[in-house]
């Protein structure tokens, strides 16, 4: 009985055993640190294997190892440190670090918190670490070396991020953006530089080809001249042999044919023929001789002046292109000057216009204010000829011949005028033979006022006889008075004057 309960002790304890075991197995995979603490004083780290935690004593907590990218971009502008605000924007991966030592302040600082967590305490860090970086280099500088700004703030802030138990993994600069252009400026900088060094290179190597090419033509030249003259010497000496050879034959021939007899005569004519060719051939090749030296002097000197004609040329050229420099600056100058004048213009012809239509509004205002007063004053004219025009409508024929009744006297005293006018008068005789000179020149104004009294009842139909009869005696005592022309009215007539009064 004693052994059965001992086995069955030994069996519980044993069961109990296999399923702590069972339960307090743990395995941790490559990506997550488990982290087993309470046992002991000090913490077991467990990253991609088997262990197993005691229940009940110990704790398990896990800390994520992948990854986390963040983006760093600065709040707002970092001044360089040639004082250019700029923003920077960067992406950087950062983990929690496999060492123990940080892996263990990594726990003590994120342990069962959220990789967002960690990314926004990273993100603080570096973004002041690239704060502190921009500060320190020229916009230039770092626009132009990425990798040493990020490799500087990666060293920066690497002390900080491992204090936390953090590693930086890698760090990569997006873009930097300034409010100024000047990155842009700078870009167009080195745009014209380019362009600039291209052009120079470009003329130097135009330059040497053509230098090399007047060089190859100058040695062509020359030994197109050395070989004529060597032809030249060739051909010289062959008609100089066949000239040798012609007097040898010659005098061969007239050895043969001379006879015994005159042997000696002919051989001494020989030898003077013989000196006297030989003296004309030393003279031919003299003159040859004078001759090439005059060619290759002739030759040396076309060269000289050649080499001389193309050095002046080059030169030439380049004082050209410095003139044409000189004037492509001088128009570049008087063009700003003219831009700087035509603005300068621009605003005098601004002032000049604004005044001439103040002026204008001003004499506009003068000419609407003379313009209303002839208004007015036409107007007024106007209303006077419609009264005058409406008061000539009401005359009746009675006012018509009173005016012109008021008229005669005038009239008579018109046509007597010219009497008055004579100094002194001879009268010979009369026209109709009465002899009365003076009743033909003093019955001229009443004869002129009937011949009006006429033509005026033809175009008025106003008899002006009948009506100045109206006031004679006869006319008021006997009645004896016929007036034409005027219908149902009273003619008051006034006594007219005589014409000579």
């Amino acid at each position: 009985m004693d052994q059965i309960i001992k086995l069955a002790v030994i069996a519980a304890v044993v069961i109990l055993l296999i399923v702590l075991l069972c339960v307090g197995y743990v395995k941790a995979p490559p990506d997550m640190a488990f982290i087993i603490s309470g046992f002991k004083k000090k913490s077991k780290i467990v990253i991609g294997k088997s262990t197993i935690r005691i229940p009940f004593l110990e704790r398990l907590d896990k800390l994520n190892l992948r990854l986390i990218p963040i983006d760093v971009k600065t709040s707002n502008a970092v001044p360089t440190a040639d004082y250019i605000n700029i923003n920077v924007d960067a992406t950087v991966n950062v983990k929690i670090s496999n060492d123990p030592e940080r892996l263990r302040l990594a726990a003590e600082n994120f342990l069962n918190k959220n990789t967002e967590y960690v990314a926004g305490v990273a993100r603080e860090v570096l973004e002041g670490n690239v704060r502190e970086i921009v500060g320190k280099m020229k916009l230039e500088e770092m626009v132009s070396d990425r990798q040493k700004f990020a490799t500087l703030v990666k060293e920066n802030a690497e002390p900080d991020l491992a204090a936390m138990g953090l590693d930086i993994i890698s760090f990569n600069v997006q873009n930097f953006v300034d409010g100024n252009e000047v990155i842009e400026n700078l870009g167009i900088d080195n745009i014209v530089k380019i362009k600039k060094a291209a052009a120079i290179a470009r003329a130097e190597s135009e330059r040497d080809i053509k230098v090399a090419q007047a060089s190859a033509d100058k040695e062509s030249n020359d030994a197109a001249v050395a070989a004529q003259t060597e032809i030249a010497k060739k051909q010289n000496e062959l008609a100089i042999k066949k000239s040798e050879l012609q007097i040898e034959a010659d005098t061969k021939k007239a050895e043969a044919d001379a006879a015994y007899e005159i042997q000696k005569e002919e051989q001494r004519k020989t030898i003077e023929i013989t000196t006297a060719n030989a003296n004309i051939a030393k003279q031919e090749r003299e003159i040859e001789l004078k001759q090439k030296e005059v060619a290759v002097k002739e030759q040396a000197l076309d060269a000289e002046v050649k080499k001389q004609a193309e050095a002046d040329k080059y030169a030439a050229q380049q004082r050209a292109d410095a003139d044409l420099y000189q004037r492509q600056k001088d128009a570049e100058a008087k063009q700003f000057e003219a831009q700087r004048a035509a603005e300068a213009r621009k605003a005098q012809a601004e002032a000049e216009r604004y005044s001439k239509e103040q002026e204008a509004a001003g004499i506009r205002a003068v000419g609407e204010a003379e313009a209303s007063a002839i208004q007015a004053k036409g107007i007024a004219e106007a209303e006077a000829m419609e009264k005058k025009a409406e008061a000539y409508a009401k005359y009746n024929k009675a006012a018509v011949a009173e005016m012109m009744i008021k008229v005669l006297p005038d009239v008579a005293a018109k046509i007597a005028e010219p009497l008055g006018q004579i100094d002194k008068i001879t009268i010979i005789g009369g026209s109709d033979g009465s002899g009365n000179g003076v009743d033909q020149v003093a019955g001229n104004v009443p004869a002129v006022m009937a011949k009006l009294f006429e033509s005026m009842k033809e175009a008025t139909g106003i008899d002006l006889a009948e009506i100045v009869k109206a006031d004679t005696y006869d006319a008021k005592v006997n009645r004896n008075v016929n007036v034409t022309g005027l219908d149902d009215i009273n003619v008051v007539v006034k006594e007219p004057k005589t014409p000579l009064e």
